[in-house]
């Protein structure tokens, strides 16, 4: 099974126990390809007793229905929730609002105690590239934090401040010691939160195409140039040919990392890996 847990993510696994106590509210990050599979326990461990907004990011990538079904999801489990295009120039904005809403009582009783402005304090957490340096940046409407496409770029903590009302604390992207099972790990590589060099990318570049030729067939013909008969042929097969049609020859790893990063463009088609129909009780409970 793949596995990725460097030294720097369970120092920031401790720096968020020590600091949790500083903040109002937790924004805990999940990528709307795989909502449930990027929640960190650790996250949820450490913030009981805070309030928390699930903020599903990289919703323009998803698939808008079952995005909607997550959504639904995670209110009928208590939780408020919303999905975003972290680049959206008003993402900024609709966030601030929705976190003024949810600490409207913890707003107006600091009102009622003299002050003219509660400063509400935020932590921002989640899998390595859920998107959080893009959504920061936009929410204090600067560059203040490092963006990349790639996982584990945000390597320590930082204060940033959005305006008078609002301030936050970003973190470095965080896995958990050991994922429950393969679907899990495949999923995470497959949507970046795990270092491409961690993983063999035939395994998750043929755990891509499964999913894809059953969900997606038309966008994975499309793309690859592929014929009705083709769908028919097994995964591997399936791999090989298309690692002829893109001109690689035989080299079936490089023609894997191909359909891998094509996904995480959205050259095939909006997706979304989980499916909520698939939770059994003991994940539910």
């Amino acid at each position: 099974m793949i596995q990725w847990f460097p030294g720097h993510m369970a120092k920031a696994i401790r720096q968020f126990e020590e600091n949790i106590h500083l903040v109002d509210i937790v924004f805990e990050l999940v990528d709307a390809r795989c909502p449930f599979s990027s929640i960190n326990p650790e996250v949820s461990r450490i913030s009981q007793g805070k309030p928390r907004l699930m903020i599903l990011t990289k919703a323009d990538l998803a698939n808008p229905n079952i995005t909607n079904q997550w959504l639904s999801y995670f209110k009928n489990q208590g939780y408020a929730a919303i999905a975003i295009d972290s680049k959206k120039n008003t993402t900024g904005k609709y966030i601030t609002k929705v976190v003024k809403d949810l600490l409207a009582d913890k707003i107006d009783d600091a009102k009622e105690r003299g002050f003219d402005k509660k400063v509400i304090r935020a932590i921002c957490v989640g899998v390595p590239n859920v998107g959080k340096s893009t959504l920061l940046n936009q929410i204090v409407k600067r560059r203040a934090a490092q963006v990349g496409n790639r996982a584990g770029v945000t390597k320590g903590q930082q204060w940033l401040k959005s305006s008078d009302e609002l301030e936050l604390l970003d973190t470095p992207g965080i896995l958990w010691p050991k994922f429950q099972n393969d679907d899990i790990a495949n999923k995470l590589a497959m949507t970046g939160a795990i270092k491409d060099s961690i993983y063999h990318s035939d395994d998750v570049g043929l755990f891509a195409l499964h999913f894809f030729r059953t969900t997606n067939p038309q966008e994975l013909i499309d793309r690859y140039h592929l014929s009705e008969d083709d769908m028919e042929l097994s995964d591997v097969d399936l791999l090989l040919k298309i690692t002829k049609k893109v001109g690689m020859q035989d080299d079936y790893e490089r023609a894997s990392m191909r359909i891998i990063l094509d996904s995480r463009k959205g050259k095939v088609g909006r997706f979304t890996l989980d499916d909520v129909n698939d939770l059994s009780t003991e994940e539910e409970e």
